[in-house]
């Protein structure tokens, strides 16, 4: 789903709200997660899920290709963690056939 099906599928939910003020909300909300992530904190929601900001360490990899080693300095990267409830309900859904190409 992409952000403008987000926001149009928001909208319809939210009786009198238009799909311009809706995708303000979006971005408000995506704007507080984004800022407060930056700043250290970590966002969460009991039952959905938790956004956090870790300290990766160096490393080094190999590149498949050539087998030379290759250094990946240390970084901060953000890590998502599903909440038990969305986790259930996600779980709940039967899985699609996939199909061969």
């Amino acid at each position: 789903m992409t952000k403008k099906e987000f926001v149009e599928k928001f909208a319809a939910k939210l009786e009198g709200v238009s799909k311009k003020d809706a995708e303000k909300y979006v971005a408000s909300f995506l704007e507080t997660v984004e800022e407060s992530l930056v700043s250290g904190e970590t966002v969460s929601f009991v039952g959905w899920g938790k956004w956090e900001v870790i300290d990766r360490e160096a490393r080094e990899v190999r590149n498949p290709q050539t087998g030379a080693k290759i250094k990946v300095p240390a970084k901060k990267v953000v890590k998502f963690r599903v909440g038990k409830g969305l986790e259930d309900k996600v779980g709940a859904v039967k899985p699609t056939k996939k199909v061969k190409k």
